[in-house]
């Protein structure tokens, strides 16, 4: 647990080393494209994890996953292949935009989860959005610090950065895997089936809000469907714990080879 959340703050280090703070406003100045993104990625996937949850019979904890990470939007992590695209402006803008949208929707959301579980939230909501912030925001600053003062090094080493990252995230994911194997293998075909439609479904909100532009589109559908899982765990630390963590990991993973193959067609 402490490789994938060391390794999602390297990445967005490096996220931010590889852009200008002139990329921050680009989505400001398209009002309508924001409202769009934002809505896709923080209303309409937990309204659709939450039907799912009411709807399908699915076991307790695929229950608690779905909704954990419906709600931990923000701060997509972005598969290397993704930043290729001609939008880097928009990706990054996105990738600041919904970070600074999840200081207010996270905490809502929470809240929300625990009238659900009806569970008391130990964590107030200014406290959530400190964490937030600072999980998300403070490793931004961080790397666009490192590109105002270091420019072509820090756009070298960004690239570096988020291999090794994601070779750490993706290894560390598997191993949490193997070792609670049994987690998984227990899920009904009813809860497989729930995970695969929120994927789905978040990939078609993209593909129909992201605008006219075909890289837009497939940057929103990626970006609904790749949940922040750094913010997951630690919204399923205050519910549920750690078999919803392994669900999770599993959803992050499968989101991985899922977006590979969506990025194959789209080219």
């Amino acid at each position: 647990m402490i490789l994938l959340k060391v390794s999602v703050v390297v990445t967005i280090v490096a996220v931010g080393a590889g852009a200008s703070p002139a990329d921050v406003t680009w989505l400001w100045r398209r009002p309508m494209l924001m409202v769009r993104s934002l809505g896709a990625m923080y209303l309409l996937v937990p309204l659709v994890a939450f039907g799912l949850v009411l709807a399908l019979p699915i076991e307790p904890g695929v229950k608690a996953a779905m909704l954990v990470l419906a709600v931990s939007s923000g701060a997509p992590m972005l598969p290397k292949k993704l930043r290729k695209l001609g939008n880097q402006e928009y990706i990054f803008s996105l990738l600041v935009t919904s970070s600074l949208a999840a200081i207010v929707a996270v905490p809502f959301w929470i809240a929300a989860l625990g009238a659900y579980f009806q569970a008391a939230v130990a964590l107030p909501p200014g406290t959530v959005s400190i964490a937030v912030a600072k999980a998300i925001l403070l490793p931004l600053a961080i790397g666009m610090a490192l590109h105002a003062l270091f420019p072509l090094w820090s756009e070298r080493l960004a690239e570096r950065m988020i291999a090794i990252a994601g070779l750490v995230l993706a290894i560390s994911g598997f191993m949490l895997l193997i070792v609670n194997w049994q987690l998984v293998s227990d899920m009904s075909w009813p809860a497989i089936l729930a995970l695969v439609a929120l994927m789905i479904c978040a990939l078609t909100f993209g593909e129909l809000l992201g605008g006219p532009a075909r890289d837009d589109r497939t940057s929103l559908a990626i970006a609904c469907a790749t949940r922040h899982v750094g913010v997951a765990v630690v919204v399923a630390g205050e519910f549920v714990g750690i078999k919803t963590s392994v669900m999770i990991i599993a959803y992050f993973l499968t989101v991985i080879v899922v977006s590979s193959i969506y990025l194959t067609w789209r080219r």
